[in-house]
């Protein structure tokens, strides 16, 4: 049994994930009525979810609280671009969707949710979220409140001792340790998952919305090929791609198939790693990233939100854009803060237009018809561009002050 363990690990974790890919749809389609199958995603996804808002908190803790005070970080350059990247993430989704407009078939079968009833709500919830029980924000993984309590006793610890600092370090890389065996069970988790679509979907469903699929991923691949290398040429003034496809491969591909931009933090931090990073700024940059990094839940939101008033036939002139580009992207940054994701936050947007919330909330029921592909996509740009965004910081800032990386080696 041992070595048969062996060697299964010694196959690339992306081999046997397109192995349970592919078992899963065979499965679904040829054996849909065994649904024990299924439990294997359920357990999966439920696991990445109780360990990632633990694995958040005390990676941040630890790292900020082993800090040495004064200590030189890229993070206000790491956070402008994760704002920046954000924003053109949800203007590109703005653009495409006036060039290529997509119009959806809206039914009286609506979600059972409660939406967000304007921005001033969603602010609220967002408050009332940081200021949240450090214990309920980890039970119910309300990643803002755990972020938030996270830098508070991360930096009070600062003056700890020794000891204590060690202490917190092992925790954070046992749990880091725990969240990669968990990962390495993905492709049992993924045969799950898809046995569950295609069983009690098909495949018709996604064909259906084909259109819609193409012009979100679409975007999503220009923003993840174009605009992110862009950022990345003016950052470092040198040809981007290398880095680029380094970090689709070893993070996107992983974020792909987990859906999780949280769980996939241990991967992102084994890939600044070899990157040659700084641990100091890319220890909190990866976790915050997972948090407030949100370009293709921009995306997301503008893309369905814009295909609402094309098929209600609202005109929407370009100030208006404009705005719901800053909405998109100020109300991304948030989503991990509210319950439903990115989704759930479609209405918000939609209430700029004047759609009324029973439409707008079919809108995020065709969100989750083609979640399979939409969460998947979202969450490899999100999570990619964190470790991407972190390198780009320290490669800008090595051109612009070479003399520091020098000392230091």
């Amino acid at each position: 049994m041992k070595k048969v363990i062996e060697k299964w690990n010694q196959i690339s974790l992306i081999k046997r994930i397109i192995c349970g890919l592919i078992l899963g749809l065979i499965l679904g389609l040829t054996i849909p009525q065994v649904t024990v199958i299924s439990m294997l995603g359920d357990i999966f996804v439920g696991a990445l979810k109780a360990i990632a808002p633990v694995l958040v908190f005390f990676l941040v803790m630890s790292a900020l609280s082993g800090q040495h005070i004064g200590q030189r970080t890229n993070m206000s350059t790491i956070i402008i671009l994760y704002l920046l990247g954000t924003f053109l993430a949800g203007a590109v989704a703005v653009i495409a969707s006036f060039l290529f407009p997509v119009s959806l078939t809206l039914t009286e079968n609506t979600q059972d949710l409660t939406a967000p009833g304007g921005v001033g709500e969603v602010l609220t919830n967002l408050l009332m979220n940081i200021v949240s029980n450090p214990i309920n924000a980890l039970a119910e993984a309300n990643y803002v409140g755990v972020l938030t309590w996270a830098v508070i006793f991360g930096i009070a610890l600062k003056r700890a001792s020794d000891s204590t600092k060690q202490m917190l370090s092992d925790i954070a890389d046992a749990i880091s340790t725990a969240v990669r065996w968990i990962i390495s069970c993905a492709p049992f988790g993924i045969m799950g998952l898809m046995f569950t679509t295609v069983s009690q979907q098909g495949l018709n469903v996604l064909a259906s919305y084909g259109r819609l699929l193409i012009i979100l991923l679409g975007t999503m691949f220009f923003v993840a090929l174009i605009v992110n290398p862009l950022i990345a040429y003016i950052c470092m003034r040198r040809n981007p791609y290398p880095l680029v496809f380094r970090c689709l491969r070893d993070s996107g591909l992983t974020a792909f198939f987990t859906r999780s931009s949280a769980a996939n933090i241990p991967v992102n931090m084994e890939l600044c790693e070899s990157l040659g990073l700084d641990e100091d700024t890319y220890s909190i940059s990866i976790p915050l990233g997972a948090t407030i990094n949100m370009g293709g839940a921009a995306i997301t939101i503008s893309t369905l939100t814009l295909a609402a008033t094309h098929t209600l036939n609202i005109h929407v002139d370009l100030p208006t854009a404009i705005i719901l580009c800053v909405l998109s992207a100020a109300s991304a940054c948030g989503a991990s803060g509210v319950a439903g994701g990115s989704l759930l936050l479609i209405p918000l947007a939609c209430s700029l237009f004047g759609i009324p919330n029973d439409l707008s909330m079919q809108v995020v029921g065709v969100g989750f018809i083609i979640g399979v592909l939409q969460d998947s996509c979202e969450t490899a740009l999100n999570s990619s561009t964190d470790a991407l965004f972190t390198a780009i910081a320290e490669f800008r800032d090595r051109r612009l002050h070479p003399e520091r990386y020098t000392s230091k080696s």
